[in-house]
């Protein structure tokens, strides 16, 4: 599957998916234990972040390239970013 199809695919469903190599891989729901251990990290990390940073939770899509310019497409328990979003998913 292009990676085109797969950004196309994703707006059309409810569920998420992740993008790597090719491959669409389906996400599973996350434990509680799962949810508080993210939450305690995201809750550290967004206090020691310069104003001009932000932090996010789960529901963030991170798109990118590898170093052989592949695209991918994660969804990471928590992200950090301190530029503008270039491509807005």
């Amino acid at each position: 599957m292009s990676f085109d199809e797969y950004l196309t695919g994703e707006r059309d469903v409810d569920s998420r998916s992740e993008y790597a190599g090719g491959e669409v891989y389906a996400m599973a729901g996350a434990s509680e234990r799962h949810n508080t251990i993210a939450g305690d990290f995201y809750a550290r990390i967004n206090l020691h972040l310069p104003e001009q940073c932000r932090a996010w939770q789960s529901d963030m899509k991170v798109v990118g390239k590898t170093q052989d310019q592949q695209p991918f497409s994660y969804y990471p328990d928590i992200m950090a970013a301190c530029e503008d979003d270039l491509l807005p998913h």
